[in-house]
């Protein structure tokens, strides 16, 4: 059985999310069974773009959909930079509504819903951006949204440390619910691991590269720096592997779980209301419809 994962990636230019993208697909996670070419790199993209490729964790095969969004925020006028990704999110919410209220509908529904989406924040150490702060407002309401620190190898580990601190501040004064989300704790248990990450782990502060290098006799994954090789998959280095395993092995099905539960029924709920109670019409229905008469 082949399970689907979408994964979007937001951020402006320059923050490493395609080679984040490299990285992920070139880990520990994938790296036996995803067949990928040393050489082969994602292209560069000018809109929104979906890159799938099937990995395994534990026998089981899963397509990773990775929805990539260059050029976001990199305009003179950013005013509603966030728009055409939150319509991308909920024409995917449409798609799966309309095959759900098919008569005769598939026995397995493609999921092609975004269950997450990294926002890449800059490691300025100062502050978030106004662009930011909007985007994830915008978007936290219809998706789970997971902040980063990229390029988080630029800033000491004190810096790093006083930044995390204050990007979840600055998004607590700002109303901004990010994932796991503090309404949606099931019981006290879930509460205090959630809020561990909350409070410990948010925002993941990572590096990306997908390019090798000999360590202590054995490849790795890292950046080669005057003085020495940051190791990607190393937690004394950045916490690419805690974002790694919390998104594909930890937290995936509560993340599917909260996006079908929360998110989709909310556009579902709002969707029947507006069209009267009724469900959309899709070409299938009426055909249906037609039969019957």
């Amino acid at each position: 059985m082949l399970h689907s994962a979408p994964l979007h990636l937001s951020g402006q230019s320059g923050l490493g999310k395609s080679t984040l993208v490299n990285t992920l697909f070139k880990s520990q996670v994938s790296r036996k069974s995803s067949g990928w070419n040393r050489e082969e790199k994602i292209p560069k993209t000018v809109e929104i773009k979906a890159i799938g490729h099937v990995i395994e964790e534990g026998g089981v095969k899963m397509k990773l959909t990775v929805i990539d969004t260059p050029g976001f925020g990199d305009q003179i006028n950013n005013e509603n930079c966030w728009e055409p990704i939150e319509k991308y999110i909920n024409e995917q919410y449409e798609k799966f509504l309309k095959e759900e209220v098919n008569i005769a509908r598939k026995k397995r529904i493609p999921d092609t819903r975004v269950h997450c989406c990294l926002y890449f924040i800059s490691p300025t150490g100062h502050s978030l951006r106004p662009l930011d702060l909007e985007f994830m407002k915008h978007l936290s309401k219809v998706v789970n949204i997971i902040p980063v620190i990229a390029k988080a190898d630029t800033m000491t580990l004190e810096e790093k440390t006083e930044f995390k601190q204050r990007v979840r501040k600055e998004l607590e004064v700002n109303g901004i619910e990010f994932y796991p989300q503090k309404e949606f704790d099931e019981d006290l248990e879930d509460k205090t691991e959630n809020d561990k990450i909350r409070q410990e782990s948010m925002p993941f502060a990572v590096v990306g590269s997908d390019k090798e290098y000999q360590v202590n006799g054995k490849r790795i994954l890292g950046r080669k720096t005057p003085w020495g090789v940051i190791e990607v998959e190393n937690l004394n280095h950045c916490e690419f592997a805690l974002l790694r395993d919390f998104v594909i092995r930890t937290h995936l099905q509560d993340l599917k779980e909260v996006t079908h539960n929360i998110h989709y029924e909310t556009y579902r709920a709002k969707r029947l209301n507006d069209n009267g109670g009724l469900p959309p019409v899709t070409t299938e229905t009426e055909e249906n419809h037609e039969s019957n008469l």
